[in-house]
């Protein structure tokens, strides 16, 4: 039996392998580019950058923070009688002589500085920087040869992911782009639809608009079509109400309707053309699995040409990472977890990572308004949380429409990085320890479902709840809270218990010096020196 017929038969099984032709025409074993199958992307490997990276900024910015009216306005604004239809009616007019294709174009991004923003960012310990690529809302905010609907043709005038790509690589931040375009078909379904009732009862909103209806306007020579891909029937029951998210993941049995080969070719010739032109190190997809997967192979595609171009550039390597929402055991193998707005209760066997934000995904000025940001001490306490279970937190910024960060978000992002410069080595580069903590917030610890969306349903932490990291011999206890006793008593390092062994010392980051300490059957006691920092949001002891 010659090689090539062993190949065939195991390419299925083991596609690490194929045969060549070296200089000399004989044939040699070497690795084979990943194909676009489950069983081929199992190889994939998480680079050790970002198991070390543990912490993300991510500018979810785009058109639709330009109302600062919350997440899926361009959703939410054709639904009538919603809280965004009755702002955008008031603000704007009604959707069907002013759609969000009329709300980018009022988006221009003037005062965006991502060479000042990335400068901040860089100041909070984060090892990586991601932007929105495209929302759900399908305008490109890169320089797409595929989609005219783009930020450089119309709203800002600008490449909104060369920007950013350029100020993060300065830096050395490693660059992410997320995707969410994939669902604009049975997204955008809304825009389909027409007041039930009022003085405008049955006129269309514009949704079913087409490029001979902009003759005279300033999108004449655009196809509406293009931006909202609407015309198609609507999914079943799309009438009624609120069917997307039941509709989520592409079964047929749901009702959904099944976008067209061209929209699914479309959708992959615009993703690769922004992986090829922006060499971004993360690719986050907002779906479950892969982009259109099963209805469609090319979230498969892309994948596989995604992990065959950084092999090709890093000597047979993958050194790039995509992230999925809602994903079985084998698909954790082929690529990173995203949890988003939540948060797994143990240490999971493979890295993951949650994303979310200290507002809403899209800018909403009313959670300005009333004070409603995540505190530093909030974000700090999930990072920690997160990283102690083998996780990464990527954490969405929000901006306004114009690109500025305002000042109570600043606040809390400055509330980060104070933290940060004393304590990230307990953070950066560290791997988790046999047990992720101890304290009563943990048996409270809510389970997780789905794609996530258990953030901030357990106990608050308390100086009572300890996390742990390590790395190498070292082992940093994080205490989750303001220190309100002269000791702190550690269960966890108690003699003969798991995995521990004789402490030699013990440190608090941020203050010199060694600390008192007793390791006994019970636990280990390290005494607090009155001099030592008191920090609200916690303090980190380095054991050794």
């Amino acid at each position: 039996m010659n090689r090539r017929t062993v190949i065939k038969m195991l390419g299925a099984t083991i596609p690490a392998l194929y045969l060549s032709k070296n200089s000399l025409g004989m044939s040699t074993w070497g690795k084979v580019p990943f194909n676009p199958d489950w069983s081929s992307l199992e190889n994939y490997r998480v680079p050790d950058w970002f198991r070390d990276a543990k912490f993300g900024i991510w500018a979810h910015w785009g058109p639709q923070c330009q109302p600062e009216r919350g997440d899926w306005y361009a959703r939410g604004m054709y639904e009538e009688g919603s809280d965004q239809y009755k702002y955008h009616v008031e603000k704007y007019g009604h959707p069907s002589t002013f759609g969000f294709k009329d709300v980018i174009n009022e988006w221009k991004a003037e005062k965006w500085d991502p060479e000042a923003l990335m400068d901040l960012y860089k100041r909070t310990g984060a090892q990586y920087f991601m932007t929105l690529a495209n929302h759900h809302d399908n305008l490109d905010l890169y320089e797409s040869s595929h989609h005219k609907w783009n930020s450089i043709n119309v709203g800002p005038k600008k490449d909104i992911v060369l920007g950013w790509e350029k100020a993060a690589k300065k830096r050395r931040l490693r660059f992410g782009v997320s995707v969410h375009a994939a669902h604009a078909w049975t997204w955008y379904e809304t825009a389909q639809r027409s007041d039930k009732q009022g003085p405008l009862k049955g006129v269309p909103y514009d949704g079913k608009q087409t490029k001979a209806d902009g003759k005279g306007k300033w999108w004449e020579g655009y196809d509406p079509q293009e931006l909202y891909v609407q015309n198609h029937p609507l999914s079943k029951g799309s009438e009624e109400g609120h069917t997307i998210h039941r509709q989520w993941h592409w079964d047929i049995d749901t009702g959904v309707s099944i976008p067209s080969a061209s929209y699914c070719e479309n959708f992959k010739d615009r993703t690769l053309e922004l992986i090829d032109k922006y060499n971004p190190d993360v690719v986050y997809f907002d779906d479950t699995a892969l982009p259109l997967w099963p209805i469609s192979n090319v979230g498969l595609e892309i994948a596989a040409h995604y992990y065959n171009k950084s092999m090709k550039h890093n000597k047979g390597k993958v050194d790039v990472v995509i992230n999925g929402k809602i994903l079985d055991e084998q698909q954790r193998k082929c690529m990173v977890w995203d949890i988003e707005r939540g948060q797994s209760n143990k240490i999971e066997p493979e890295p993951w990572q949650t994303c979310t934000c200290i507002g809403a995904w899209h800018y909403d000025r009313r959670i300005y308004d009333n004070n409603h940001y995540k505190s530093a001490k909030t974000v700090v306490h999930m990072l920690v949380d997160v990283v102690s279970k083998n996780g990464n937190l990527l954490l969405s910024v929000p901006l306004r429409g114009d690109g500025s960060l305002d000042d109570k978000a600043r606040n809390v992002v400055e509330g980060i990085a104070s933290w940060m410069s004393i304590n990230s080595e307990s953070i950066i580069g560290t791997r988790p320890w046999h047990t992720f903590g101890e304290g009563p917030a943990q048996q409270d610890a809510p389970e997780l479902h789905a794609q996530g969306f258990n953030e901030g349903r357990g106990k608050p932490f308390t100086s009572e709840d300890i996390r742990f990291t390590k790395k190498g011999n070292v082992l940093y206890a994080v205490i989750m809270g303001k220190l309100e006793k002269e000791s702190v008593k550690i269960v966890s390092l108690a003699k003969g218990a798991t995995d521990t062994k004789t402490v030699k010392k013990v440190n608090m980051l941020g203050y010199k010096g060694n600390l008192s300490f007793v390791q006994d059957h019970n636990g280990l006691v390290v005494r607090i020196p009155e001099a030592a920092p008191q920090d609200d949001i916690g303090v980190v002891l380095k054991i050794s």
